[in-house]
């Protein structure tokens, strides 16, 4: 009889683990910074999007005080993605050069990366006026002032007067207006491009071109199987991480929830398709709207 429960007793267990949800939780490494390399995209996936209550932060539209410089070429791009990890992506539509390195309190220690201000001036004689629209993707931490947009040598240009740029940009440090405004990538879908030093145990993925906020707040990641969803590490600049504690591989294709710095929610369903690659880019089909 003794015999016959502990039968009975080693089935239920073994049905119990038949029946139990696949663990999901994983330990998050120590931040790693890596060289990013662009390639072509994969196949887009589908995806759904859910706004909260939480108000817009773009509701007073009213301008600020900044003061601005410019780095880099006099017609070029700053510099290769800088501190956001964009790279060569910055001179590349949709950023197309008009970018800007932001101090400390609009780089965010890397959540203000991808976030879009209209910038303007009419303290020089060849100020126009008019406001340009910059990106930030990339960090200015010597910058003088607590808001100080470090531009390239586009985006300040384009402040200026018809063929008085290159005076702009021989003005130094000048006064500028900013406001924060929702960043538009018409026909440009969410890109989540695969870190390099990306492996079955580890997964960095640089995420850019979100419309609205630009800038992201948190991002989780729910692998195939789960059901559940884990946070993921923003390492450096706009490069969010996960990796495995249990000596097994990450089991793709992986969902990543993205919620933007006001609270939107888009959830990117298996985006990372199974047999991903490091150093791939994969494609949402849309984007926050």
């Amino acid at each position: 009889m003794a015999k016959s429960y502990t039968f009975m007793f080693a089935a239920l267990v073994v049905l119990a683990l038949l029946v139990s949800p696949i663990a999901c939780s994983r330990k998050l490494g120590k931040p790693s910074k890596h060289k990013l390399i662009h390639k072509a995209a994969a196949r887009a996936h589908r995806n759904h999007t859910t706004t909260p209550a939480a108000s817009d932060s773009y509701g007073s539209g009213g301008w600020l005080s900044a003061v601005a410089t410019y780095y880099g070429a006099p017609n070029g791009d700053g510099s290769d993605g800088g501190a956001c990890g964009y790279q060569t992506a910055v001179g590349q539509p949709p950023f197309s050069s008009m970018i800007a390195a932001g101090s400390p309190a609009l780089y965010k220690g890397g959540k203000g990366c991808g976030a879009c201000y209209e910038v303007k001036c009419t303290s020089n004689s060849a100020c126009s006026g008019q406001p340009a629209t910059v990106v930030i993707t990339d960090e200015c931490p010597g910058c003088s002032e607590t808001y100080h947009f470090d531009m390239s040598g586009t985006s300040m240009g384009a402040m200026a007067k018809p063929g008085m740029a290159d005076k702009l940009r021989a003005a130094g440090i000048f006064q500028i207006q900013y406001k924060r405004v929702p960043c538009k990538y018409s026909g440009v879908n969410l890109a989540f491009r695969v870190d390099q030093g990306s492996n079955p145990f580890y997964f960095e993925v640089l995420i850019e071109f979100e419309d609205g906020d630009g800038d992201l707040n948190a991002v989780d990641i729910m692998e195939a199987g789960c059901g559940s969803w884990t946070p993921m590490v923003q390492n450096w600049g706009a490069l969010w991480r996960y990796n495995s504690n249990t000596g097994k591989a990450l089991r793709a294709p992986f969902s990543l929830r993205l919620t933007s710095d006001s609270g939107k929610v888009l959830v990117a369903n298996n985006v990372i398709p199974a047999g991903w690659k490091a150093g791939a880019t994969y494609r949402s089909l849309v984007n926050y709207s």
